[in-house]
Parts: structure tokens; C-alpha cells; sequence
């Protein structure tokens, strides 16, 4: 992942360090928890874009999902990035050992 996109990161974590009234370990939670929230709003887009509430409709857009994904993305990066200071790296680390196990048994693992 680009060094850019975790420059940003850090910026908007030091963003929220500055403005945050709360303990640092209970900022570490609350950021945490924010993931929930986010996932939460996944699932109401697709709702949304389904039409599967029936007093609402169609109220949502793929275009509003694919926002929402990325809304989930940057809030895991920010928490990812309150726990330790070296999140790209342990983000690094750890998508090279996912990506190193094979789907199906027979499957070779991604170079």
C-alpha cells in the first residue's frame, strides 16, 4: 500500500489525538469500536441498494456502498494506526500471510 495512504492515516489520527477529550486508552477503544459502526452502515447501503426495507425502498446506490467500504477501510487503518506505530508495517506483515494461504488445498499460494 502506498506510503501516501498511511501519511494520510497518520494525519488524520493526529487529527483526532488533538481533538479527542477522552483517555488514550479509551480512545484506543472507541476507534476500535468504530468499525462496528461503520460495518454497520455497509450493511444498510446494501439494504438500501436492495430495497429491502419495506417503508423505505431503494434508498442507497452501489456508489454508496463502495463509499461505505472505504469509510470501514480508513476506520480500521486509524485503529490499526492508535495501536501502534508501526501499523504499515504490521499491515504489510500480515496481508503477505494471508495472501500465502492457499484457498483450496490443491492451490498454490500467491507469489
Amino acid at each position: 500500500m502506498d506510503n501516501d495512504v498511511w501519511d494520510t492515516i497518520e494525519k488524520i489520527t493526529g487529527r483526532l489525538d488533538a481533538s479527542s477529550t477522552l483517555a488514550p486508552d479509551m480512545d484506543r477503544l472507541v476507534r476500535i469500536m468504530k468499525l462496528t459502526e461503520e460495518a454497520g452502515e455497509v450493511t444498510q447501503a446494501v439494504i438500501g441498494v436492495l430495497g429491502q426495507n419495506p417503508r423505505k425502498g431503494v434508498t442507497h446506490t452501489w456508489d454508496d456502498v463502495q463509499a461505505e467500504l472505504c469509510d470501514v477501510m480508513i476506520t480500521a487503518m486509524v485503529a490499526l494506526a492508535t495501536l501502534t506505530p508501526d501499523a504499515q508495517e504490521v499491515f504489510r506483515a500480515h496481508l503477505a500471510r494471508v495472501a500465502s494461504r492457499p484457498f483450496q488445498p490443491d492451490e498454490p499460494a500467491l507469489p
